[in-house]
């Protein structure tokens, strides 16, 4: 989660209100944080989970645990805008086995659609 709150944060940086004459700083502090730090861990982040979905199809066992839920909020939020997508298939196969629950479903009737801070 740190990187993709990192991202969020240097996202809203580029269009925060400013005086003119820092936008181009602020621009370019973003994107050189981006391209150098925080894109790159993502990617690693991703991977790493990408690999371990690899042992088995949950991330502690044979059996869903918290640990799994707990893990189902930043895939959320790397689907959102993160960069997860079908390159990843492990990942994207274990949000839609989330997903996929009667739970998640009742979850979505009553508190509403999964948005993540615009």
């Amino acid at each position: 989660m740190p990187p993709l709150l990192l991202k969020l944060v240097f996202d809203r940086l580029e269009s925060a209100p400013m005086p003119f004459f820092v936008r181009p700083i602020a621009r370019a502090i973003s994107g050189r944080a981006r391209d150098s730090f925080i894109g790159p861990q993502i990617k690693l982040h991703l991977d790493y989970m990408e690999s371990e979905l690899g042992k088995s199809q949950r991330f502690a066992g044979g059996e869903l645990t918290a640990a799994d839920i707990q893990m189902s909020f930043p895939l959320e939020a790397a689907a959102a805008r993160g960069g997860l997508d079908a390159s990843r298939p492990k990942l994207m196969a274990f949000l839609e086995r989330i997903h996929a629950r009667p739970a998640y479903r009742r979850a979505l009737e009553k508190g509403g659609p999964y948005e993540l801070l615009s």
